[in-house]
């Protein structure tokens, strides 16, 4: 009777620290995507202040997803053998490191390191996050939203914010970065207060290529697609939409600029949050048709030089990054166990920013040659083609590969609970109470 009670104790006390888990990977999660695009509306200040063509400052963008490549190909899942918590701290000390370069460049040669060491935090800290939200979830079924609600919340900090401090505070090229390093350096603290309970597999880590078993990878191919499509689309908003408000509005207010580009990340989170118990499958199919409709309205606000085209090609490019975003992640959820999941999710970024990478240089040097508005002429129906090709495997091959027993029963033979705290841990959807180690 008196075991039984303590138990009983113990989960009761440990719930409140899982929901504050859970939301410290979020915040994880949300400080990597706005570190990730804190330089966007810094990067006209630079070519001003150092005269830099347009190929440097392309070249400085394209070191970030290069190095995050890399970083998934080699470390994707390494919190998979060392813990999430330890994987995330990792991750955020990198990030920090690049946001102080960025703050404190002197000269051009700053801004590539600086984008080397944001391309390995957000490689070290992202795909950990996510597997760490489907652990600490015990209501179930939050993992996939929250996760693409902090995406959404990263990304609209990075734009609106950033844009408001380029155009109306003082030290306009460094600021934005140290009120980022600030929010970081209170995450990485609070991420010190993580359970460590979360390494999923006994095997010894070391540098090699991700293993995603076979029977995920139908799942792994819709998840990657649905991500890559929400990238690519988003990389030419990106590419396109500062130039189409300065066309349009006659300005080049950062403030303006960010805020536009920042409604298709805030029509996600509010998509992710309404619909997330749409299934999987279906949320990604509707998202990529989405897509479609985006890619064409933005075709045509870039030929017309139309704001209320633009606006509307967001509108629907929110919607469709949100449901894409909670069709893919919510795929991984289900149906990856737990000693694969962060090496899935990094398998599903590391096509995304190939694609994004692809995307965005593919535009950038066409647009050099031929013009933008033509070079999207000629990218806009390769995105529509992506778009056809993820529903047409969202449909063939979305489904679950295994029963949730056989799911339970990988998870349940191969998570290692090591150094805990008594924290609920979701493997397979089972919350399992974990009992303190002797050794922390």
């Amino acid at each position: 009777m008196t075991v039984a009670h303590e138990t009983g104790t113990t989960e009761a006390s440990a719930r409140p620290r899982a929901g504050l888990a859970f939301w410290t990977a979020a915040a994880v999660i949300v400080v990597a995507l706005w570190a990730s695009a804190s330089p966007a509306m810094v990067y006209p200040l630079y070519e001003q202040a150092w005269a830099l063509s347009p190929a440097v400052i392309t070249a400085v963008f394209a070191v970030y997803p290069v190095v995050l490549i890399v970083a998934l190909l080699l470390i994707g899942d390494l919190s998979d053998h060392i813990g999430r918590r330890s994987a995330m701290l990792l991750g955020l000390a990198s990030l920090t490191v690049g946001v102080l370069v960025f703050a404190l460049a002197p000269g051009v040669e700053w801004l590539f390191v600086g984008r080397v060491f944001q391309g390995l935090g957000v490689g070290l800290s992202l795909s950990p996050a996510g597997a760490a939200l489907v652990e600490f979830d015990r209501r179930g079924g939050r993992a996939s939203s929250a996760n693409t609600v902090a995406i959404a919340i990263g990304l609209t900090l990075a734009t609106v914010v950033g844009g408001a401090l380029v155009e109306y505070a003082p030290l306009p090229r460094a600021l934005t970065f140290w009120v980022l390093l600030v929010v970081i350096l209170v995450v990485a603290v609070a991420a010190m207060w993580l359970p460590r309970h979360t390494r999923s597999t006994s095997e010894r880590w070391r540098p090699r290529p991700i293993h995603v078993p076979r029977r995920l990878r139908g799942i792994l191919a819709t998840a990657a697609l649905a991500v890559t499509l929400s990238f690519a689309i988003g990389s030419v908003f990106i590419s396109l939409g500062a130039q189409i408000v300065e066309s349009v509005l006659h300005t080049d207010d950062a403030m303006i600029g960010g805020t536009v580009l920042a409604i298709g990340a805030a029509v996600s989170g509010v998509v992710s949050i309404s619909l997330r118990r749409m299934p999987a499958r279906t949320s990604t199919i509707i998202g990529a048709a989405l897509g479609v409709l985006s890619v064409v309205a933005l075709v045509a606000s870039a030929a017309a030089s139309s704001l209320p085209l633009f606006i509307a090609a967001s509108l629907l490019f929110g919607g469709s990054s949100g449901l894409l975003f909670l069709g893919a992640l919510g795929l991984i959820a289900a149906n990856a166990p737990a000693q694969h999941r962060a090496g899935t999710l990094s398998m599903v970024y590391l096509f995304a920013y190939a694609g994004q990478v692809l995307t965005s240089v593919g535009l950038g040097v066409l647009a050099t040659g031929i013009g933008m508005r033509a070079g999207l002429d000629v990218v806009g129906p390769l995105l529509l083609l992506l778009a056809a090709a993820t529903i047409v495997v969202a449909v063939l091959a979305g489904r679950s590969p295994a029963a949730e027993s056989e799911l339970t029963a990988a998870a349940g033979t191969s998570t290692v609970p090591v150094r805990t705290s008594g924290v609920p841990v979701r493997t397979s959807g089972v919350p399992v109470v974990c009992r303190p180690s002797a050794i922390d």
